[in-house]
């Protein structure tokens, strides 16, 4: 119970959380609240919530005082609007992942990070908010002589926001949060969870199963910002951002004006030959073996285009976009790369030959935008990168645009 108070001699108005005394005989409810208070004080972070003092009423009750936030969420903030920009969001979440940075850095998983727990103090330019609840956080590297609250195989979270190595039990480290928040970004961009169902146990096969969606299909996101929240909410762990700053420091480039990623680097328009791909599953299909078949159909799918020198411009859940270009070094025609392209739909077809998958490929032509970044030629924009408005499908599996037809002869 939290209860609002007035320190008798200061007079600052403060929150005074107490431990329920019929919890008092449950040893790790009665750990968890003491150890609460003393994660929260060992992060001391602005963008997270201070506490005061800590103490026991004269009933035995253990209680801390805490400062005292206004009421209102980033939940409540979406209920009203629906939802937020790109540039909004950002906003919103660079003071929630500096906190989080800062508790990761003091070994404090929170893991139960969502918009409920981020209390909005100001919606000016930036807003002004602070992380909270830190009641089921993880301490990576206890102290030695403090007893361990959870352990693999325990689960802790909300179901909505939850990672899969949460549902599953597993191993629990940063990575855990950047999945949340992930379904947090999705949350803000859209206004809606990446997974909705009555059922509870829906919801976590969808997490630990299911392609995520793309925010673009339900609001006005970039690909690159699609790229942000579907790397984030990658099934395993270490294919997530690697660190908060990482995922801080990809998010502020996705959603900065192509202009000023332009103006930063050498870079420019030029043509290119562009391969979509994607996965997909027979309507009904549950079957966990056709969802691993049909990941390692596209995991191979992807090395065979990095191999053969194309540059991953996006990956979406079960989506890919590679990029060739025309002009690169060695120059290749367009007939010659459409050859490829059949050919590794047909070795793509065939890993996944007697199971419910199927892949589909479609091939374009035209210009994107490139820059030079620290690891050789990023795509960072053009035509081509919106996909919606060119890929065609065909009911061979591999299509192909007027546009490629023309430019490859065909």
């Amino acid at each position: 119970m939290v209860y609002a108070a007035e320190h008798r001699i200061l007079r600052r108005r403060v929150a005074v959380k107490v431990l329920h005394s019929h919890l008092m005989d449950q040893g790790e409810m009665l750990q968890r609240f003491v150890r609460e208070a003393q994660v929260i004080n060992q992060i001391r972070h602005p963008h997270i919530v201070d506490v005061y003092d800590f103490g026991l009423l004269p009933n035995g009750s253990p209680y801390y005082v805490m400062e005292l936030l206004p009421p209102r969420t980033l939940s409540h903030i979406l209920l009203e609007q629906g939802r937020l920009s790109p540039e909004r969001t950002l906003e919103f979440l660079e003071p929630v992942c500096d906190a989080l940075g800062a508790a990761h850095r003091a070994g404090v998983v929170h893991r139960d990070l969502k918009t409920s727990n981020v209390a909005v103090l100001s919606m000016g330019e930036p807003p002004q908010v602070k992380l909270l609840d830190f009641g089921i956080a993880k301490i990576i590297h206890p102290d030695p002589g403090l007893p361990s609250l959870t352990g693999d195989g325990q689960r802790l979270g909300t179901t909505h926001v939850m990672a899969p190595e949460q549902i599953r039990g597993g191993t629990i480290g940063p990575a855990t949060d950047i999945y949340s928040l992930g379904v947090m970004l999705y949350r803000m961009l859209t206004g809606d969870y990446p997974f909705q169902s009555k059922s509870r146990l829906e919801v976590e096969q969808m997490h630990l199963e299911a392609p995520p969606p793309r925010p673009s299909a339900r609001a006005p996101v970039s690909a690159a910002v699609d790229a942000v929240v579907l790397r984030c909410l990658e099934k395993a762990a270490d294919r997530r951002y690697p660190t908060v700053p990482a995922l801080l420091a990809a998010l502020r480039e996705a959603v900065a004006p192509p202009a000023s990623v332009l103006s930063t680097s050498d870079g420019g328009s030029t043509r290119a030959f562009v391969i979509h791909a994607e996965g997909a599953l027979a309507a009904g299909t549950e079957d966990d073996e056709a969802y691993t078949t049909l990941s390692e159909a596209l995991d191979a799918l992807e090395q065979a285009l990095r191999d053969a020198g194309f540059i991953l411009a996006e990956q979406m859940g079960t989506a890919l976009l590679a990029v060739r270009l025309l002009d690169g070094s060695p120059p290749l025609e367009p007939p010659a790369l459409l050859a490829t392209a059949r050919e590794l739909h047909r070795q793509a077809q065939a890993r996944v030959s007697g199971s419910r998958a199927s892949v589909q490929l479609c091939v374009h032509v035209g210009q994107v935008e490139t820059r030079q970044g620290p690891d050789g030629t990023e795509i960072v924009g053009g035509p081509l990168t919106d996909t919606a408005g060119w890929v065609v499908r065909d009911a061979s599996g591999f299509a192909m645009t007027a546009d490629a037809s023309c430019a490859c002869g065909a």
